[in-house]
């Protein structure tokens, strides 16, 4: 198969490629990775309105992806592998990796995109992919691509990804990752939730990473206040948090609802949908709820607020933490992990935190929609 000529660094205006009739995506990762691709993959979705876009993922993609409306047409899970989708305890299994490029290497892809990072793992398997055409990001030490952009740390990386489209003549649709909420959705939400909840406010405590974990004494004096507004407070998490979402629900001193390891990503979907705001840390769960237009206050170490935070204010309020010195160590972090889990926002003011979360409760504060269909 003919290979495409490279596109140089200067070339940032890349025409479309010509005859695509199936795109390979690979994002194999978690929720709030996954949803800053979409700006992207509806650009990619405009320029290429006939081509198949399969997005190369991991299984909880397949699951929440499927007969959702989106840019994605179908998921092929990727095989446990080195630096590309690794989980504790699973080892890489050699044939399955061999079988499933085999089996992707027949689907004949004019287009490989890499939108998942630097290159070192991800590029070699794009490129093993053998499509006609591979773009993506490289980062110093990594192979290059056919066409691609340079991979910088501290970057938007919902602009980071419009710019490795466009590289392929995708321009730019919209800015605003967008999740079409389902009725399946809404209705395993509804079976978690009492009957007589009302005007939800969704806490979220955790964070894969312990450094950008908020105190729990601080997530509940703010549940405290927004409950005296008429607030139903619910608690989320996977079930490896259940020893953090309960020392929150037994600080807070109104009744809870907490959800922890009830819920699929699609019911945590339906519940983030019918909730009036949601207060997180920087993690999935707040960047799901943006996409499903609720209401957020997030709390973010300044590096992540660099890469991820929401594009639009008017009804997501952020709270930084500025601190790069690891409280333990005292090393400089922000290029450079130290062993310590301290948490890098522990200072961020809750008293801020709470008038923020007070005044987008009190603008927006919504009944739930299977209670609004009941009446």
């Amino acid at each position: 198969m003919k290979k495409s000529s490279p596109t140089t660094l200067n070339d940032m205006s890349a025409t479309k490629v010509s005859d695509v009739r199936k795109i390979a995506v690979l994002r194999s990762n978690a929720i709030g990775d996954f949803l800053v691709t979409l700006p992207a993959l509806e650009a990619v979705r405009h320029a290429y309105p006939q081509a198949e876009i399969v997005l190369l993922g991991q299984h909880w993609q397949a699951d929440f992806l499927r007969r959702r409306p989106g840019p994605i047409d179908r998921v092929e899970v990727v095989p446990y592998m080195q630096g590309v989708y690794s989980k504790a305890g699973v080892p890489e299994d050699p044939d399955a990796i061999e079988n499933f490029f085999q089996r992707m290497r027949q689907e004949n892809f004019d287009i490989g995109l890499q939108l998942y990072g630097g290159g070192r793992y991800s590029n070699p398997f794009i490129k093993a992919l053998n499509a006609r055409i591979t773009v993506g990001m490289r980062a110093p030490g990594s192979p290059p691509l056919d066409r691609w952009i340079p991979y910088f740390t501290y970057q938007s990386e919902v602009h980071r990804l419009l710019d490795v489209v466009s590289l392929i003549g995708a321009p730019v649709v919209s800015i605003n990752s967008i999740i079409r909420v389902t009725r399946n959705d809404y209705d395993e939400a509804a079976r978690a939730i009492p009957a007589t909840a009302n005007r939800l406010v969704v806490i979220h405590p955790g964070a894969s990473d312990h450094r950008r974990r908020w105190p729990v004494k601080k997530f509940a004096r703010t549940a405290d206040r927004i409950a005296k507004l008429g607030a139903t407070i619910v608690i989320t998490g996977i079930e490896s948090e259940r020893n953090l979402t309960a020392e929150l629900s037994s600080a807070i001193k109104y009744p809870v609802v907490d959800l922890t390891g009830k819920l699929t990503v699609n019911g945590l979907t339906g519940l983030l949908a019918d909730s009036s705001l949601v207060i997180s840390n920087d993690t999935g769960p707040l960047h799901l709820s943006r996409a499903v237009g609720t209401p957020t206050v997030g709390i973010y170490w300044v590096g992540n607020m660099i890469n991820a935070a929401p594009v639009s204010m008017k009804q997501n309020i952020v709270h930084i933490s500025w601190r790069l010195d690891c409280p333990v160590c005292g090393k400089n972090c922000i290029y450079y992990d130290c062993p310590h889990d301290e948490s890098f926002v522990s200072e961020i003011n809750e008293e801020d935190v709470e008038i923020s979360a007070c005044e987008l409760f009190q603008k927006f504060s919504k009944i739930p929609e299977r209670l609004s269909l009941s009446r």
